[in-house]
């Protein structure tokens, strides 16, 4: 059976590229009816984060990336010293300043094939040095902690960034040192900006947390983490969850670092929005994004109409808010001289229109603009406080003539 591992430290908010490394393992284990485990690697003390190892939970959940079993590094101290005692009474490891060190072949070379890119790497041994199993202070470092586990564990692949490429001759030779066999290994290549650095918080190096945050939905960030290195083929860029699943395979991966393009992402949100039923949006507003306490006291038919209309302007949940919050946040716009007389025509135009339907409203705006040689646009501030928004005729044919009325009455 596959087994993989998403092996994540608590050593900071995992950031995008550590969360595609997680979504890859997940897609490849369910591909192949296998096992995704979860395993919290928190053993460099000095280093530790305690909100990193919630956050790396609520990431998880929220994109529902399920895992089967779970494992924490720090409660299985006994096993790896177990494991160290071993190799020191065989030889292959000894004690020096307090630590447990391993003793490196000084000879031959060691390589692997790797399953992205099917390409054959190889490190000569004589330029790899014997590194710590168990540090001082009794904590196993990475190095031997990842192998004893994925060992115990039974990992069939091992799925993660090309950044631990270097670290792999260690692992492969306290593989042979035990006489275990070797998993297969799978280096992904590393996200990189627009610049073709590598990616960074200037890039967007952002934890889902925080896209989540700015108004973006799960199954858009599951699609663009997808994208970033994988190619499903056809030029494809649209897929859901259990697409991906059937499709993915590891041989499609591509060798090449992927460009993070915050564009595209935003564009993908867009496409995911829109598609979504109005009333499964208006859900998501209400209660995915926090908008209880700002949309609790409007009415549920007017806030279908107000979510419809703004649907297909969005980017974001967040842009839902920049759309029409004046509707809900009642602000006080301020004015000069001249916004105040023309905001009085408007409330007195406005307020004699008898049919209240988009197009009168229109008709009775245009007066105002003809006479005062002004833009929608100024209109649209006077009212609104933004310069542009939702179509205004329309916007306020839906919240209605009262709601209309009081909007031009506030101004300070």
């Amino acid at each position: 059976m596959v087994r993989v591992r998403f092996a994540p430290s608590p050593t900071g908010i995992p950031h995008i590229g550590n969360t595609r490394s997680a979504l890859f393992n997940y897609l490849f284990a369910k591909h192949n009816n296998g096992k995704f485990i979860l395993r919290i690697e928190d053993t460099d003390r000095a280093r530790f984060v305690p909100e990193s190892e919630p956050a790396i939970y609520d990431i998880l959940n929220w994109l529902e990336l399920k895992w089967d079993e779970k494992y924490v590094q720090s409660e299985r101290l006994e096993i790896y010293k177990k494991f160290a005692d071993q190799l020191i009474e065989e030889g292959t490891a000894y004690k020096e300043d307090g630590a447990v060190k391993f003793k490196m072949p000084e000879l031959g070379k060691t390589d692997w094939t790797d399953a992205v890119g099917n390409k054959k790497i190889e490190f000569k041994n004589e330029f790899q040095e014997d590194f710590v199993l168990i540090k001082s202070d009794g904590y196993p470092t990475y190095n031997f902690a990842n192998v004893i586990d994925d060992h115990l564990m039974e990992i069939t692949h091992v799925i993660r960034g090309d950044e631990f490429i270097s670290s792999t001759p260690k692992h492969i030779q306290l593989y042979k040192a035990f006489g275990w066999d070797i998993p297969v290994f799978a280096h992904l290549p590393v996200i990189v900006g627009s610049d073709h650095q590598k990616l960074s918080k200037r890039h967007g190096a952002k934890s889902v947390l925080d896209y989540k945050k700015d108004g973006y939905l799960k199954e858009a960030l599951i699609n663009f983490m997808v994208l970033l290195g994988w190619n499903p083929g056809e030029d494809r860029e649209i897929l859901n969850i259990s697409e991906m699943i059937k499709l993915f395979d590891l041989k499609d991966i591509n060798t090449a670092s992927p460009v993070f393009d915050n564009k595209k992402l935003e564009w993908m949100n867009g496409i995911y929005i829109r598609q979504l039923p109005v009333d499964e949006l208006k859900s998501r507003l209400s209660h995915d994004f926090g908008g209880q306490a700002k949309l609790k006291n409007i009415d549920d038919v007017l806030l279908e109409k107000i979510v419809s209309l703004a649907q297909t302007r969005m980017t974001t949940l967040n842009d839902f808010y920049l759309l029409s919050g004046f509707i809900f946040e009642n602000p006080k716009i301020a004015l000069n001289s001249k916004e105040k007389e023309i905001a009085k025509e408007l409330l007195q135009n406005l307020s004699s229109v008898s049919k209240w339907k988009q197009e009168e409203i229109l008709k009775s705006t245009k007066e105002i603009l003809f006479k005062n040689k002004i833009k929608m646009s100024a209109i649209y501030k006077i009212i609104t406080g933004r310069e542009t928004g939702l179509p205004l005729p329309q916007i306020l044919e839906i919240i209605g003539k009262e709601k209309t009325v009081k909007l031009l009455e506030n101004y300070k």
